[in-house]
């Protein structure tokens, strides 16, 4: 059974955001969006928060929005596999986050993210897709890779519930912080 998420358990794990990919992306805009405001929920939680990027050389760097939403000190990881989880040193630096639930998004929801997922759960972890804050190039492609995730076994909702399960309750100055992001 999954539990509900809890600051002190969870990281974010941010997927090749990046600046030639995402035009080809459907729904970037969304995804981008959403992205910051979870970017933005990790700063003000103080979530721990990992972001890779694919081939960098070739497909170009995160897109701006999502680095000036990143909380400072973030560690940014390189990578040519598909699966964060492949790339030598990614399990290294993921395990000093030591959190067992990983909140994962970006791009290809089909490829990169799921097979990420798919990595984290056979090592024990606790997954959960932003599916809004999530993309391919298609539709169809985004909504096959969540529901092969949900398949293995990941928690697929929607950006405002993970920042609303995070935030537990109203009336917090942390909830008056974020409240903006979804007016």
């Amino acid at each position: 059974m999954f539990a509900r998420l809890r600051v002190e358990e969870t990281s974010f794990l941010m997927v090749d955001l990046q600046e030639r990919l995402l035009p080809s992306i459907d729904r970037q805009e969304t995804v981008i969006q959403n992205a910051v405001r979870l970017l933005k929920t990790a700063g003000v939680l103080s979530v721990p928060v990992l972001y890779t990027e694919q081939y960098p050389k070739g497909i170009g760097p995160t897109v701006p929005e999502a680095l000036d939403a990143m909380p400072e000190g973030t560690p940014r990881f390189e990578k040519t596999f598909f699966s964060c989880w492949g790339e030598r040193g990614f399990a290294e630096v993921f395990q000093t986050i030591a959190r067992p639930l990983a909140v994962i998004f970006g791009t290809e929801t089909h490829v990169c993210v799921l097979g990420t997922a798919q990595d984290l759960l056979s090592q024990g972890k606790k997954v959960v897709l932003a599916a809004d804050a999530c993309g391919s190039r298609t539709q169809e492609n985004h909504n096959l890779g969540l529901d092969a995730a949900r398949s293995c076994g990941a928690l697929i909702v929607p950006t405002e519930t993970v920042v609303y399960h995070l935030l537990e309750k109203s009336g917090t100055p942390e909830f008056k912080a974020l409240l903006p992001l979804f007016k």
